[in-house]
């Protein structure tokens, strides 16, 4: 059996400037805390997890919406 972190989606990593994307998330998704959008280096699963559940959306959403946000390199 699979583990979480290997359903066949890919790995999720975050750049630029959290708080601002986690204001911005907040202000399209009103529901989100910031205990929801807490993002701890490693434990980015964690972040995913609960913004899924507040949202309920699947992974894949949930990774679409985050990046979207961030800034292109």
């Amino acid at each position: 059996m699979e583990s979480k972190a290997n359903k066949g989606t890919e790995v999720f990593k975050f750049s630029g400037d959290w708080k601002r994307q986690a204001d911005n998330l907040k202000d399209k998704f009103p529901q989100l805390t910031d205990s929801d959008l807490k993002f701890e280096s490693g434990r980015e699963d964690d972040l995913l997890e609960r913004v899924e559940a507040r949202l309920h959306k699947k992974r894949e959403e949930v990774m679409n919406i985050i990046k979207k946000g961030q800034p292109t390199t």
